[in-house]
């Protein structure tokens, strides 16, 4: 079985008055699609899964599936929670309406031990046959995936192929490519897509592709294709939005860059999420002049 890696996004969710615009949202997923993105990781961090409602998350996965059959772009379902039962009928959701993986963020606040993150992880892995992406960002959840952990994980579980590291250490990633070579390993932090595919790096799950999505693409396959001279240099030419779009918590500068550049037709977020400041909205309006924003 082929389990989704390469140049993946973490797609927005666009509101309008309130609710899911599902019509820029697709189009939006199209856009990402025509422009050389391997898949789309709805209702992750960057789409606002925390304040969405169980029926909106379910319904944006049923979307980005739909929108993306009959195409090359695979679909990697946000389907984590705090709570086991519940990750596991997001799983399962997710298998139902044709899901190819899905991203399953650790357990965030109650603040699991490690053993606990093994048999939360197991029970998911268990309840579906599609691939599980282990999406380790302890600066968002308070609990850190040890490597140890994560190979005991991929070890057991057949469906476990791949884990998204966040936690922005190079360090980190070397180590789990370093004991466990099998293991896919995924970039979460736009900053480092190059060196960590340069050490091995099996993919990216980009913010910054919402935006550049021919760029993110470009970077990801010139990198698999060892072209590292190439994808140092689109890196290079990134560090500036990459750095940006992490001026306030994400997805507050992702959005606002997407509505100034006239890709989504409002800036609307869910509270306690609100518009990033005066200043920040300023300093992303200047740095979004230096990019080609294509479709």
């Amino acid at each position: 079985m082929s389990f989704p890696k390469g140049a993946m996004v973490a797609i927005i969710t666009p509101f309008r008055d309130g609710k899911v615009d599902k019509t820029t949202y697709e189009s939006l997923i199209k856009r990402e699609i025509e422009q050389g993105i391997d898949a789309i990781v709805p209702v992750g961090t960057t789409g606002e899964s925390a304040t969405l409602s169980h029926d909106e998350h379910k319904e944006c996965i049923e979307i980005a599936v739909a929108t993306c059959k009959g195409t090359k772009a695979k679909v990697v379902a946000g389907a984590g929670s705090n709570s086991t039962l519940e990750a596991v009928d997001l799983a399962k959701f997710a298998q139902k309406s044709g899901a190819d993986a899905i991203l399953s963020v650790s357990p965030y606040y109650n603040k699991p031990t490690q053993e606990g993150l093994y048999q939360h992880y197991k029970a998911i892995a268990n309840a579906i046959e599609i691939g599980v992406i282990l999406y380790n960002v302890p600066g968002r959840t308070g609990v850190d995936i040890n490597p140890s952990t994560v190979n005991r994980l991929f070890n057991d579980c057949k469906n476990i192929y791949s884990v998204k590291e966040a936690t922005g250490s190079m360090e980190r990633a070397v180590e789990l490519k370093a004991k466990n070579p099998s293991l896919d390993v995924i970039c979460g932090d736009d900053a480092i897509n190059y060196p960590l595919m340069a050490n091995g790096g099996d993919g990216v799950i980009s913010v910054t592709a919402n935006l550049l999505p021919d760029m993110i693409s470009s970077l990801v396959h010139k990198a698999n294709e060892g072209d590292f001279r190439g994808a140092k240099a689109i890196n290079d030419e990134l560090f500036d939005i990459n750095k940006v779009l992490f001026c306030e918590s994400n997805p507050i500068p992702i959005k606002a860059a997407m509505y100034l550049a006239g890709l989504i037709p409002t800036l609307e977020y869910r509270l306690p999420l609100t518009k990033p400041s005066e200043e920040n909205f300023s300093k992303i309006e200047k740095i979004l002049k230096n990019y080609k924003i294509k479709g």
